[in-house]
């Protein structure tokens, strides 16, 4: 199995492991993982928001946060605000 640039520093053994064990863990577990990465993500993102608007309060951060998923026209139909519209929340 050819290891890619990405896992440069992995032996091609070690990666035979890696790869087995993702192959045999439950699917469970599997999605746990998903869900924790998607967790951590998310909070990387609000904490972006978080470092661009120091003073933005809770609900501030909820929108912001929002409109990076939403398309402008369902934000403003959904909250009556988007970033673009240059006015605060």
């Amino acid at each position: 199995m050819p290891v890619s640039s990405r896992w440069s520093d992995t032996t091609p053994e070690a990666m035979k492991v890696f790869v087995e064990l993702h192959r045999k863990a439950p699917n469970s577990q599997k999605a746990g993982a998903v869900f924790a990465w998607s967790e951590t993500l998310l909070r990387l993102a609000e904490d972006n928001v978080r470092r661009c608007f120091p003073h933005a309060g809770e609900r501030e951060v909820f929108l912001r946060m929002a409109a990076r998923h939403l398309p402008k026209d369902l934000m403003i139909r959904a909250y009556g605000w988007h970033p673009d519209m240059g006015t605060g929340p």
